[in-house]
């Protein structure tokens, strides 16, 4: 399997879901699992693509270990990476809206994480988990806002299993298929273009209310103070 090459040779690597696996097998799904989860780092690395086609080498037979050790595995370091995650939120709190920008860090990335966790609440470590980026981001804006402990395990687990467990599943399920094999590549970027999806339906609603916001302000500024007029020496009194 190919990608499309886009950017730096490394970079087209990192985000190539096959480069993964075939270079350093089920070791490197667990670790971009588990990087991609809840480090800074990993917001860019292929999470969808990879369990999915994790799922189906399995079936493929060309990953020689057992499903379900396969998708324990996953759900472990999904988990354990989001933990690892809202404990770096606490430590580092507001500062983390401080940091400035770099080739790696985007503080966007950081507040499009805010707002989504606003606008759901703990569920939103559940709903973060399939949505690229942003599910990098949630439970460290967990652990910046001190969010209930309990409540971040529960539903920390609960979004483990439902993405790392799912879409592994879903892969060795489709596996068997015959036409999945005969086109494997369009499936692949299919899942990652659906992937994106939300962070692009986000990123527009932003905008959207951006421009809103900024002829509404314009409309409610006060208008400037005039200056009075003054009468000349041959105005009429």
């Amino acid at each position: 399997m190919n990608t499309l090459a886009l950017g730096p040779q490394w970079l087209t690597q990192l985000l190539d879901a096959n480069y993964w696996i075939t270079t350093f097998g089920l070791i490197g799904v667990v670790l971009v699992v588990f990087a991609e989860s809840g480090l800074l780092i990993g917001f860019f690395l292929p999470g969808d693509s990879l369990l999915f086609t994790t799922g189906l080498l399995v079936t493929a037979g060309k990953i020689d270990k057992p499903l379900w050790l396969v998708c324990t595995l996953v759900v472990l370091a999904a988990i354990v990476g989001d933990q690892v995650g809202y404990l770096f939120g606490r430590k580092v709190g507001p500062s983390l809206f401080k940091r400035p920008d770099s080739r790696l860090f985007k503080q966007e990335n950081v507040e499009k994480a805010q707002v989504f966790f606003d606008k759901h609440g703990p569920k939103s470590l559940i709903l973060a988990r399939f949505v690229p980026i942003v599910r990098t981001f949630t439970p460290i804006i967990a652990g910046v806002s001190r969010m209930n402990y309990r409540s971040f395990i529960t539903f920390n687990v609960v979004g483990g299993l439902l993405w790392g467990a799912g879409v592994t599943l879903l892969g060795a399920a489709l596996g068997n298929i015959e036409f999945v094999h005969k086109n494997i590549e369009f499936i692949l970027v299919g899942i990652v273009v659906i992937s994106v999806v939300p962070v692009v339906i986000e990123y527009l609603r932003a905008r959207g209310k951006a421009k809103k916001a900024g002829p509404a302000a314009a409309a409610g500024a006060p208008a400037p103070a005039q200056e009075p007029v003054r009468r000349g020496r041959h105005a009429k009194r």
